[in-house]
């Protein structure tokens, strides 16, 4: 891996890492393995890249955990954030107060949503983002003197946060099979996995029959049941699943038969991903309710949502009386402040634009020049998003034995090699801040295919 010479590196990494097994329970992880092998310690970082203490450099191909949409090292973003803490640091919007900056960001947040959408309820993070979907949605159903729509609708491989109610939402068995989730009153429907689950059928024909297990589930359950369908527009989490084209107009056609509310989860897909504001401006959805955070403030600070529409926000408000629910640093100053920043250097950088006229396209098709690699079996992407599919034989998509671990082998070798690119089972994907560079993108590439030379060396003498 190439070294960082321009900064003296003053960080110890042995202990550092003494520090970190003896103190710190990492999210997702395995402690003892992770403890055997020593966390990598991330200290510094500017546009796409990033430094550990032993002085590699390493280009970013996650966006930290697809959020750093602006890049890394905007000085703006620390002085509004300085000046705010200085003017304001904390205040909360209990108590009927509020703050110039929260409402300023609500108003901002509100702009570029869908015209239908018009308020926010704030949060500290995408996982309480859903938790509030679930508290909102049931209550709205509640004062509309129908509280027996009380399950929601979700998908297998979803992904909607780690907390009780987001694990319960999303559809991950692994999250599953810990806590005893999910939760009563929500219902898991197929995902429209082509490549994984889509047999012998074509992908226009998975994407209907996929979409069709909605309505199959509406029907199980009753319509006076099912309060809401909650989906992510791309399936992030959960390996990059990009609907067949014909997945989300079934979906529409079959949510205008039923009065059941529509939430789409944004949380990856917000503020410029898939070359547009939101995932659902990609798929022309008319959402009830938006879930919202990551690229919001870009990670600098951390802060979630939840877009409301008119609709439900009305309900609310005229028979709704006092909602129940929020949290201490819903709305935080320094928070709204950042977020308000990131916004702004957005629309000034015309990041959505670029992505979508530029750098999404360019991208795109360069990502699609994996597919021919030998442990490829599917290149697939939109926007600043791709996954690789790594598969044993690329004509029946035949996977690996999953003990192999050939996901986590490539991983490893990528990040060794100067490139974060993130495996789900034995699926590659990317998701890389929206300022990155054609010469960047070649970088990426480059070392994308350096490491599925290096994985499939590495396996063949495992085999």
């Amino acid at each position: 891996m190439m070294q960082d010479f321009g900064r003296e590196n003053t960080y110890n990494t042995e202990s550092l890492q003494a520090m970190d097994n003896a103190h710190y329970l990492h999210p997702f992880s395995d402690h003892k393995s992770l403890r055997e092998k020593g966390a990598r310690m991330i200290v510094r970082a500017e546009g796409v890249y990033l430094w550990d203490s032993d002085g590699n450099k390493i280009l970013d191909g996650m966006a930290g955990l697809w959020c750093t949409n602006i890049g890394y090292g905007q000085i703006s973003v620390a002085e509004v954030a300085y000046n705010q803490m200085l003017e304001l640091p904390y205040y909360n919007s209990f108590f009927q107060c509020a703050h110039p900056p929260v409402v300023e960001l609500a108003k901002e947040i509100a702009s570029v949503a869908p015209s239908h959408m018009n308020q926010v309820f704030f949060t500290g993070s995408g996982s309480e983002s859903n938790d509030t979907v679930l508290r909102m949605v049931r209550h709205y159903w509640s004062a509309k003197g129908k509280p027996e729509k009380f399950n929601i609708i979700s998908r297998r491989n979803g992904y909607h946060g780690s907390t009780v109610a987001g694990a319960s939402l999303g559809g991950m068995k692994p999250m599953h099979q810990q806590g005893g989730l999910p939760i009563p009153g929500i219902v898991h429907i197929d995902q429209p996995y082509w490549f994984g689950e889509g047999g012998d059928l074509s992908p226009e024909e998975f994407g209907i029959k996929a979409a069709q297990a909605l309505e199959s589930a509406i029907l199980d359950l009753g319509e006076d049941k099912v309060a809401a369908f909650i989906a992510e527009p791309i399936q992030g989490a959960g390996g990059v699943v990009i609907p067949p084209e014909t997945y989300w107009p079934e979906i529409k056609r079959i949510l205008a038969k039923y009065d059941i509310l529509l939430v789409v989860d944004e949380v990856i897909c917000g503020f410029g991903r898939t070359g547009e504001w939101f995932g659902t401006d990609l798929y022309g959805l008319e959402p009830d309710l938006m879930p919202i955070a990551k690229g919001m403030t870009s990670g600098y600070m951390p802060m979630g949502g939840v877009i409301v529409s008119d609709r439900v926000s009305a309900v609310l408000e005229e028979k709704g009386g006092e909602f129940n629910h929020g949290y201490t640093y819903s709305g935080h100053p320094v928070a709204a402040a950042v977020a308000l920043e990131n916004l702004r250097i957005i629309k000034e950088k015309q990041l959505i634009e670029y992505v979508r006229d530029d750098i999404g396209p360019y991208l795109q098709k360069r990502w699609q020049s994996l597919a021919s690699h030998p442990l490829v079996g599917e290149a697939r992407g939109v926007g600043l998003v791709g996954a690789l599919e790594l598969v044993k034989d690329k004509a029946s998509r035949t996977r690996f034995d999953s003990e192999l671990g050939v996901g986590g082998i490539c991983r490893d070798i990528s990040v060794e090699n100067g490139l974060v690119m993130r495996a789900v089972g034995d699926t590659m994907i990317i998701s890389p801040p929206l300022v990155i560079t054609r010469d960047e993108v070649e970088e990426l590439i480059a070392k994308a295919e350096l490491a599925l030379d290096l994985t499939l060396e590495k396996i063949q003498t495992l085999l």
